[in-house]
């Protein structure tokens, strides 16, 4: 019996002996599961390493590619004598089995390097049984690796702390260099972390993770590994960590293009090559800083902008915050993709639709006041310097960013139309009904992403064509495949005609003049096309523009919806606008905007809109589609320099002088939630020929109210009564007076 236990114990030892012949594997030892994914920007420059499966982030490097030094501080720190055994110590084995029985659990691992490369690669619960079997697969790699494949396993696997999986990764994060370029120092300080990573924190415990770096060196001494003038420098050298912000670039820009990838494709994935310039990138960071530095005592915190490449919609760059580990004021929000109001940002997009409907830049249309009933309710718009403004070009408005006008244009057309061409523009976030947003959507109630808004301003700069924004040039599998997204078709939101009339207002500083000034921010040496918004109670600030080449988007304010402070459009992120587009056309190699075939350039009358006559006041050309060019002469003017109207264009020759608005026995009503000095009414006059008056006396209840020169219209404040409104012309101390017009007014 005992020699048949006995054969049976040796046939057993002679089959384990046998067992641990057998290889690993292959695919166990392969770098995939912990080689991370790498987004990279245009030229190919690393913006992130994207944590891998493995809980860290690493790229999988060969001895050659280590510092010398960290392979003997690891051998010296973890396994002295790695060069002598076939995978376990057989004498600290002994003594750690033995430690561990007598405690009835694991005290002491004793392992190899061998060894806590198999318990990298097939973890387990820390029990004797379990160390068992990993002394065994121990056994069989070293018999499918050799001491240099191992130790590549052993620097690649093992956890470093802080999520760093490899010692490229380690070396990266805690020094910023790469593993070849550690001194035997830092090669020490990094060795002394895999024995306990959660314990031995560099940023945590760096005296404690010191004092076995200065162990470590000791005991390289002794080996033999260093001489003792090389330990001298090193315990004398004094190590500086890197800070411990995660190391990546652009990293609102990363965060949105790893949005874009699907979780289960993402360890398929080795890199993503994406359309961002990462020296723009930078550049742009730094500039948003130092603007909001500017102007912090303006109550703005933050702030985002965009940069496209119009001739293919791909993002150049994108900054989400002033910065992105700012815990206090949001910083890891984007803004860029944040649903923010864009103000009057929208306005450019009403207009065209204005020029589809038959209207023209040169068209005269009124900034009074105006109350629209769509989407069931009056609502009655005011413009920024709560003032109207009379008759005016389309382009003026525009340009001048007046609210009443852009309202009461959407009002004719439509806002429905307005909501479908948004969405064709690429605005996901406008998803309530055209009654919802009503004629506000023009000034920009509804809420948009700064990326979505700079989209559809490069649609215009395309001459209508509209492509999606592209944030990837292509995918690289693990497999080596290139994978180059397919870009949507661009589709024609806007005629090319329809587009160069907005560019063209956009880009007339002039036009501007009324409401900004001539010299402002958005003045520059090159035709650009800018437009500015401020959302309700000024908690939003916009800057979208564009050239033939480039679409910047800029946002300001304060993530918490904090109102800013005495901000406007061209004071608020206008000189950053500025200062982008110089860095962006800095080569001086600039072009203006193509003229497409169907546009003609026509003298026109400034206040009729109409050919002008020998008595108009003078003549500006103006941009028309071809086709839409004024065919009749000027109205409003004829010989002597007699006005027919003071403000209408639709006027006819009167034979009397008289109150043309408003009208005998008209009625109006106070709005009980609009302020009183915003309530108010244009005074004009009709003037036959043969009357040139030097200036029109307004007379109101028998007390004069003011008297205007050309074009004689006034506004008054309305308040609750009944009132008689008369008008005279005074010419070389004469006075001709109107027939009275009888008013009431309601509250």
């Amino acid at each position: 019996m005992a020699r048949k236990l006995l054969a049976l114990g040796l046939l057993l030892c002679a089959g384990l002996f046998l067992s641990t012949l057998v290889p690993l594997p292959s695919g166990r030892l392969g770098p995939g599961p912990v080689v991370s994914l790498r987004i990279l920007d245009k030229d190919g420059a690393l913006l992130r390493e994207v944590l891998s499966g493995e809980r860290g982030r690493c790229r999988w490097v060969t001895l050659d590619e280590v510092s010398p030094y960290l392979i003997k501080a690891t051998i010296a720190a973890e396994d002295r004598f790695f060069y002598f055994h076939r995978g376990v110590d057989g004498l600290s084995m002994v003594r750690a089995i033995w430690q561990n029985l007598r405690h009835g659990r694991v005290v002491s691992g004793a392992s190899t390097i061998s060894q806590q490369v198999v318990r990298n690669i097939y973890p387990g619960r820390r029990t004797v049984w379990t160390k068992l079997a990993q002394t065994w697969l121990a056994l069989r790699l070293e018999r499918t690796l050799p001491k240099s494949g191992i130790l590549v396993q052993y620097l690649n696997r093992i956890s470093y702390g802080n999520q760093a999986a490899g010692i490229e990764a380690a070396a990266c994060l805690y020094f910023d260099k790469p593993a070849a370029q550690l001194s035997l120092a830092e090669a020490a300080l990094l060795a002394a972390i895999p024995r306990s990573p959660s314990v031995l924190n560099p940023y945590r415990s760096f005296p404690l993770v010191e004092k076995k770096q200065k162990e470590i060196i000791r005991r390289m001494t002794g080996l033999g590994l260093v001489t003792h003038g090389e330990a001298r420098r090193a315990l004398d050298e004094r190590l500086h960590l890197a800070p411990r912000d995660v190391k990546f670039k652009a990293p609102h820009f990363c965060d949105y293009v790893l949005s874009l990838i699907p979780e289960a494709n993402r360890p398929r994935l080795a890199a993503v090559v994406t359309a961002l310039d990462g020296l723009l990138q930078e550049k742009l960071e730094l500039m948003l800083r130092r603007y909001l530095d500017a102007v912090r005592d303006r109550g703005i915190t933050n702030g985002a902008l965009v940069v496209l490449d119009n001739a293919t919609g791909e993002i150049r760059g994108l900054v989400g915050s002033r910065d992105y580990f700012d815990e206090e004021d949001g910083g890891q929000v984007n803004g860029a993709l944040a649903l923010r109001q864009p103000g009057s940002a929208l306005k450019p997009f009403t207009y065209a639709l204005a020029l589809e409907k038959g209207l023209t830049a040169g068209s005269i249309i009124q900034d009074a006041p105006f109350q629209s009933a769509a989407g069931g309710g009056a609502y009655m718009p005011q413009n920024y310097d709560r003032k109207y403004h009379g008759p005016m070009s389309l382009r003026s408005a525009l340009a001048c960013s007046y609210n009443v006008p852009a309202v009461a244009l959407l009002d004719a057309v439509g806002p429905d139309l307005l909501l479908r061409r948004l969405k064709s523009l690429g605005f996901s976030t406008l998803s309530r009904s055209p009654g919802y947003y009503g004629v506000g959507l023009t000034l920009g109630n509804g809420e948009v992403k700064l990326l979505e808004l700079a989209g559809a301003y490069s649609a215009l700069a395309r001459a209508g064509w509209y492509r999606p924004v592209q944030p990837v040039l292509e995918w690289r599998t693990m497999s080596g495949e290139i994978i180059r997204p397919e870009a949507p078709p661009a589709s024609s939101v806007f005629s090319p005609q329809v587009a160069y009339v907005i560019a063209d207002i956009l880009a007339d500083r002039d036009a501007r003049v009324p409401s900004f000034g001539y010299n402002t921010s958005l003045s520059l040496p090159f035709p650009v096309a800018a437009k500015t918004g401020t959302s309700k109670d000024f908690r939003d600030n916009w800057t979208v523009g564009f050239t033939p080449d480039w679409t910047v988007g800029i946002w300001v304010g304060n993530f918490s919806g904090r109102p800013m402070h005495n901000v406007s459009g061209i004071t608020g992120c206008g000189p950053l606008f500025r200062d982008i587009m110089l860095l962006l056309n800095r080569r001086g190699d600039w072009t203006g905007f193509a003229v497409p075939e169907g546009i003609s350039r026509v003298s026109v009358c400034p206040q009729s809109g109409m050919l002008p006559g020998e008595a108009c006041p003078g003549a500006v050309e103006e941009v028309f589609i071809r086709g839409t060019e004024p065919a009749a002469f000027c109205g409003l003017h004829r010989a002597g320099n007699s006005v027919l109207t003071a403000s209408a264009q639709s006027a006819v020759p009167g034979s009397r002088f008289e109150v043309s608005f408003p009208l005998d026995g008209d009625v109006f009503r106070l709005d009980p939630v609009l302020r009183p000095e915003h309530q108010r009414i244009l005074l004009k006059a009709a003037i036959p020929e043969g009357v040139n008056p030097e200036c029109i006396e307004w007379w109101i209840n028998g007390r004069k109210a003011g008297e205007t020169a050309y074009p004689y219209s006034m506004f008054w404040n309305l308040r609750p009564g009944s009132f008689t409104i008369r008008a005279a012309a005074v010419r070389d101390g004469k006075r001709t007076e109107s027939v009275p017009v009888r008013i009431v007014v309601l509250t």
